[in-house]
């Protein structure tokens, strides 16, 4: 997105009394923030069964552009990305959604369009044989499918168990958020978050200044369904916020899997109710959750290729040219930063490499500074 753009977007989200289906009406519509706010004054022109509400909505529109340029401002200085929704990094998934956000806030490195993303949801209050799933299910991944990208709502329990087992197991891991990017909830897994921003990212459809509210939480549970192929349940008692995201994410039309447990254990209730009434897969390892989404001969094929593509279509390479290829081998896309620290190369001396390799049409640059193999 443009400045302007971006901007008009952000005040477009801080204008009251329009629900996200209103805003989303409005944007295909018209196409744009800009548009919509360059004619919001004869908008019934335009869209006629525009709502009273709506027209009085957006005629004040300019009252929120000083709160928009500070939330700009305050991105720019954290190195967080506004992505719209027209942008090639929005999250494809997410877009195919009917309550999807017209803009994202997010600092991270991970590519929301991975190739395989997958949701892990669950319990605040895990139990060691959650914690034990989380683990297990998280380590057989890496070796099934490596590139997968696993999202959560780093929340205490299920949540911080998977985003940290992600990280074990050097996965890219990505957060959404209940509340801006000005802080952290908990306060306690800010270490991890920091870890995440750098191996993952932290993305949320709040500006700063919003405070980590019940409501904000239900909200956030659609972009924990709406952003992946398939979300896992892996603790839950009867009744519970991950529940909510199995269903929402049964809504869009996705996958919804659960680990079974003893009848007897609470926090197990809610899974055993998901796969009785045939509303979740029953998978008991990563192995099963793979063969049941169909990834595990796209995988192979994926490694056998990108194997291939290294050592067969590229061998008039220098050796840190083939240093970087390979660093990208089996993963959607890295940042320039990791790519310097998994290749050794400095930063200055990377960019020239990767340069020449764009010239080549062997990587891809893609936005927020991340390359991929073309």
């Amino acid at each position: 997105m443009t400045e302007q753009e971006t901007l008009y977007a952000i005040a477009l989200s801080f204008v009251p009394h329009m629900n996200l289906l209103n805003r989303k009406m409005l944007f295909e519509n018209l196409g744009s923030a800009t548009e919509i706010f360059e004619h919001r004054q004869n908008l019934k022109e335009i869209i006629p069964n525009a709502s009273k509400a709506t027209l009085e909505a957006l005629a004040m529109m300019d009252i929120h552009l000083k709160r928009a340029e500070e939330e700009l401002a305050f991105a720019q200085a954290g190195h967080i990305q506004c992505i719209g929704y027209n942008d090639e990094a929005y999250p494809a998934r997410l877009r195919e959604c009917p309550d999807a956000p017209l803009l994202l806030y997010y600092r991270g490195t991970a590519s929301l369009n991975s190739q395989h993303i997958i949701s892990i949801v669950g319990t605040r209050q895990i139990t060691p044989y959650g914690k034990d799933i989380c683990r297990e299910f998280v380590k057989e991944l890496k070796r099934l499918c490596p590139d997968a990208l696993v999202v959560s709502g780093l929340a205490y329990g299920v949540d911080i168990h998977s985003h940290r087992a992600a990280l074990e197991q050097d996965m890219e891991t990505v957060g959404v958020l209940a509340h801006g990017l000005d802080q952290i909830y908990p306060r306690m897994h800010r270490d991890t978050a920091v870890q995440m921003v750098q191996h993952g990212g932290l993305l949320t459809e709040f500006p700063s200044r919003s405070n980590a509210d019940k409501k904000n939480f239900v909200q956030r549970n659609r972009i924990v369904a709406g952003i992946a192929d398939a979300t896992i349940v892996v603790e839950s008692a009867q009744k519970g916020g991950s529940l909510i995201t199995a269903e929402i994410a049964e809504s869009y039309g996705r996958d919804v899997f659960a680990f079974p447990g003893r009848i007897t254990d609470t926090y197990s209730q809610g899974c055993n109710n998901l796969i009785g009434s045939n509303r979740a897969g029953l998978i008991t390892c990563a192995e099963d959750f793979v063969k049941a989404m169909g990834w595990e001969t796209e995988v192979q094929i994926h490694q056998q290729l990108s194997q291939g593509l290294q050592q067969e279509l590229f061998p008039d390479l220098t050796e840190e040219e083939q240093r970087i290829v390979k660093a990208l081998t089996g993963t959607d896309s890295k940042q320039i930063n990791i790519l310097a620290i998994d290749t050794a190369i400095p930063i200055g001396k990377l960019t020239s490499l990767l340069f020449n390799l764009e010239m080549k049409g062997v990587v891809r640059l893609l936005s927020g500074g991340c390359y991929r193999l073309a």
